[in-house]
């Protein structure tokens, strides 16, 4: 078994039963409606934010039926996100597959994704989980926010090391720690105890984005994006950011000369990647990745001793060592 197949076996009961559960949330009577949910959901990849849910809820307390009520709701909230992404990209693919977007075009993406919008709200309410619903909610117009961010930084390419942090912390992190805060609140689990887990959420959804970000300068073509992704789209990630900082201003000038091109040649990515290496960028993200992934483990030890407990541990050490 795979670290990942390891990891899900601790909760393969829960996650059997999550898969009815959410289907049938997920059901409309609009035949092309149910057509396009029934693509999504053989699209999906490997589940990691209902693993955290329910990894959590075991971790702290017990799993119930609210954990499966936050599980549903972050699920549906993250799809409708990332379908809502796909239009405003452009993007044909999702996962090495056609998207919500190449196959229906933008109108139907657009309201599949408000769709499962008001499905994940409806749960929510039904289910009487104001709270959960207050978790997840505070994430998703966090997400928007940083992705805004992003893009106001990356039109002026002045990002900062400490604007990278906030930006990964608001885009990816923030609905990585609504899925660990939201399993543990599910099981029964105490403000203290749902605060630790919070963090430990943003730990390692942090690490999990410098990862990703570091597939650019690293030789593997197995990443669900394209290689250099990021340099041609002039994203300033950690390694690029760390690799300025330590350069002369001349070379700095040089490589931001070349990182404004909208369209850069083989040539060019040769430069800016050999630069980033040179300057030891990738070392300085790959440590500070480590760094979370440790404070995150770290954060465990408030916890009892569990299968969960230890699931999550080798979750966290998976998110850092995974090849895409």
């Amino acid at each position: 078994m795979s670290k990942i197949d390891n990891i899900k076996a601790v909760i393969a009961d829960e996650m059997q039963s999550f898969a009815p559960f959410f289907k049938q949330i997920m059901h409309s009577d609009n035949r092309l409606l149910n057509f396009v949910i029934n693509y999504t959901l053989k699209t999906k990849g490997k589940q990691m934010r209902p693993m955290l849910v329910f990894l959590c809820a075991k971790t702290a307390g017990e799993v119930h039926q609210s954990t499966y009520v936050a599980a549903s709701l972050i699920e549906l909230l993250h799809t409708a996100t990332l379908i809502h992404d796909d239009v405003v990209d452009e993007s044909f693919y999702r996962r090495d597959m056609f998207s919500v977007f190449a196959l229906w075009k933008a109108k139907i993406a657009v309201l599949t994704g408000d769709f499962f919008l008001s499905k994940g709200l409806l749960v929510s309410i039904e289910k009487n989980e104001i709270e959960i619903l207050k978790i997840v909610s505070k994430a998703v117009g966090e997400m928007a926010e940083g992705e805004l961010l992003q893009l106001e930084k990356s039109r002026r390419l002045n990002i900062t090391e400490q604007d990278y942090y906030q930006i990964i912390r608001q885009k990816t992190a923030t609905l990585i720690a609504a899925c660990t805060a939201s399993g543990a609140y599910s099981s029964g689990a105490n403000q203290e105890k749902v605060e630790l887990m919070s963090e430990f959420g943003f730990k390692i959804g942090m690490a999990f984005q410098i990862k990703d970000d570091l597939f650019d300068y690293q030789k593997t073509g197995s990443i669900g994006k394209p290689k250099y992704n990021d340099i041609q789209e002039r994203k300033m990630t950690l390694p690029v950011i760390a690799a300025l900082k330590k350069a002369d201003k001349n070379n700095q000038a040089k490589i931001m000369a070349i990182f404004r091109k909208k369209k850069k040649s083989n040539r060019d990515i040769e430069l800016i990647v050999d630069f980033v290496k040179k300057y030891n960028g990738v070392e300085y993200a790959v440590n500070k990745m480590i760094e979370l992934k440790n404070q995150a483990v770290d954060i465990l030890k408030n916890f009892e001793d569990s299968q969960a407990k230890k699931a999550l541990a080798d979750l966290a050490e998976y998110i850092v060592t995974r090849n895409k």
